[in-house]
């Protein structure tokens, strides 16, 4: 069966433009033209990828994508905007957003994207089937995460992560006291390696520390090393 994939996007070229390149690309593709049409798609028959413009009329792509979220939707959500500025794509990015690209973008890069972010839910999904038979809680001090469950403790209180956060709190976990530059962790936990979108790491990295520091300016948990990247400190013995 091939991956399906909804496309709300506005403008009437670069949408049948976007839909004609993902079906060449064996991909079953339905658009739409406003994001409260696309809001509604996902009420009748969830998509395998969501691929939303932030500019919409009705609802924009930053609505569309929070409201999926609330209702606990973990479908990747891939951003389109025509604006260019750190906050624009860091407000995507924190209202649930997997990824963004900034128009005007190559199709190559599209199609790359969106096999990246759909290689990435297949890997996650095969990760969720494989953890049934694994009961082991991951400990750190006081934060402990349940991977079979996808829940986190942390001194005893459970905090709400996204998809991604938690998978990149995984990675760490796995790997207590190694090092990843923020290359590595894009190719680990996002399914590609890009130069200049390297800041998606930082902005989950804050996030992180949001929640799990107590003062997250002078974190304890996951730290920078200067010059190298971050890691999870050594568990305690």
């Amino acid at each position: 069966m091939p991956a399906t994939i909804l496309v709300a996007e506005d403008q009437t070229d670069i949408r049948d433009l976007i839909v004609l390149n993902l079906s060449n690309s064996g991909y079953a593709v339905t658009a739409v033209a406003d994001g409260i049409a696309a809001l509604a798609s996902q009420n009748e028959q969830a998509s395998d990828l969501l691929i939303l413009d932030l500019m919409m009329p009705g609802l924009d792509g930053l609505e569309v994508c929070k409201a999926l979220r609330a209702r606990g939707r973990s479908t990747p959500i891939l951003m389109l905007t025509a604006k260019a500025t750190e906050l624009d794509r860091v407000l995507g990015l924190e209202l649930g957003a997997d990824d963004y690209l900034t128009k005007p973008f190559s199709l190559a890069e599209l199609l790359a994207r969106v096999k990246a972010l759909l290689r990435r839910a297949d890997l996650l999904r095969a990760a969720q089937a494989g953890a049934q038979a694994q009961s082991g809680t991951l400990r750190n001090g006081d934060l402990e995460i349940l991977p079979t469950k996808r829940q986190v403790r942390y001194r005893g209180e459970e905090i709400d992560f996204t998809a991604l956060e938690f998978d990149l709190l995984l990675h760490f976990a796995n790997h207590p006291g190694h090092v990843f530059s923020r290359g590595q962790l894009l190719n680990a936990v996002w399914g590609y390696t890009h130069d200049g979108y390297e800041h998606t790491v930082t902005t989950h990295i804050n996030r992180l520390r949001a929640k799990l520091e107590a003062d997250p300016m002078r974190p304890q948990l996951i730290l920078t090393v200067r010059g190298a990247g971050y890691k999870m400190r050594d568990a305690p013995q």
